[in-house]
């Protein structure tokens, strides 16, 4: 019995390919930081498969904040660690 409906990874990986020809034109080091975003929103494709929003970009671009919410908390962290150990 085949889906009608297509996955939120397969949406999501529709999406990133779209994106190539933008990717393509980026430099070397903006390539690989494209690369990563792309890697944040695929960590929460679960949770956007549960999400009911009719457009899937909301979902990737929240998974990538949410993802670099995560990363600024860290580095936050390890800053208070190193002012505390002045």
């Amino acid at each position: 019995m085949g889906r009608t409906v297509p996955t939120y990874r397969t949406v999501l990986e529709n999406l990133i390919e779209e994106w190539q020809e933008f990717r393509r034109a980026l430099r070397k080091e903006d390539k690989e930081a494209f690369d990563r975003l792309m890697e944040k929103a695929r960590m929460h494709a679960s949770a956007a498969s549960y999400d009911a929003r009719t457009d899937p970009v909301d979902s990737l671009i929240i998974s990538i904040l949410l993802e670099q919410e995560k990363e600024l908390g860290e580095l936050r962290k390890k800053i208070a660690e190193l002012e505390q150990a002045r």
